[in-house]
């Protein structure tokens, strides 16, 4: 079972290397999606805010990777 495990993660892995940075990215696209679809946001708005979003996302994530990173971890 623990092969198993193993496998699977190693395979996600080969997809999605920030797991954090893909459930975010989702959960924004959906949110957004949502807004425009079902509460009358304008689609500019929700293209802005899409791009808003994902550019703190990725910042965020750069940020996560970068205080993981010390001078001597290379």
């Amino acid at each position: 079972m623990s092969f198993l495990a193993s496998a699977l993660k190693e395979l996600i892995g080969m997809f999605i290397d920030d797991g954090a940075l893909a459930l975010l990215s989702i959960l924004l696209i959906a949110i957004i999606a949502a807004a425009v679809e079902f509460a009358g946001l304008p689609g500019l708005t929700g293209g802005l805010l899409l791009l808003a979003g994902c550019i703190l996302i990725l910042a965020e994530s750069t940020w996560r990777a970068a205080r993981g990173k010390r001078p001597s971890d290379t």
